[in-house]
């Protein structure tokens, strides 16, 4: 009879605990686990290459580039909306780049080149070429 009884606490016990370990939430479980301290949001940078523009959150940044004459720009498209890249001037114009598409112009000429995106055209840079 005893042995019966100490076989049932056994199967018993186990059992138990895991009910109120997943009735007293997260803390119990954590209780012989050191404090951790909360941890930031992350937040997303984008390392900007040499010679390079970014468009996201409906902006490019940086919003001015100096390169200098016979350099060639890239710009990237990190919204999931579509983008493009256009010349004030007419000098050139992108097709609508998609998330993660790419356009490059390689600028001969000195001067002020500026810039706006076709679709959202409140989306303005200035590329100065010395």
């Amino acid at each position: 009879m005893l042995i019966k009884t100490m076989g049932r606490a056994l199967v018993i016990l186990p059992a138990s605990l895991a009910i109120l370990a997943a009735t007293a939430g997260p803390g119990f479980a954590q209780m012989n686990m050191p404090m951790q301290m909360p941890m930031k949001p992350q937040q997303q940078t984008v390392a900007l290459a040499p010679n390079s523009m970014f468009m996201k959150s409906f902006a490019f940044t940086p919003t001015e580039l100096t390169v200098k004459a016979g350099t060639t720009v890239t710009w990237k498209n990190l919204d999931g909306e579509p983008h493009t890249v256009v010349s004030d001037a007419g000098l050139f114009r992108s097709s609508a780049l998609d998330q993660n598409d790419t356009f490059q112009f390689k600028f001969d000429k000195p001067g002020v080149y500026k810039i706006f995106c076709g679709i959202h055209p409140n989306m303005r840079a200035t590329i100065t070429v010395e």
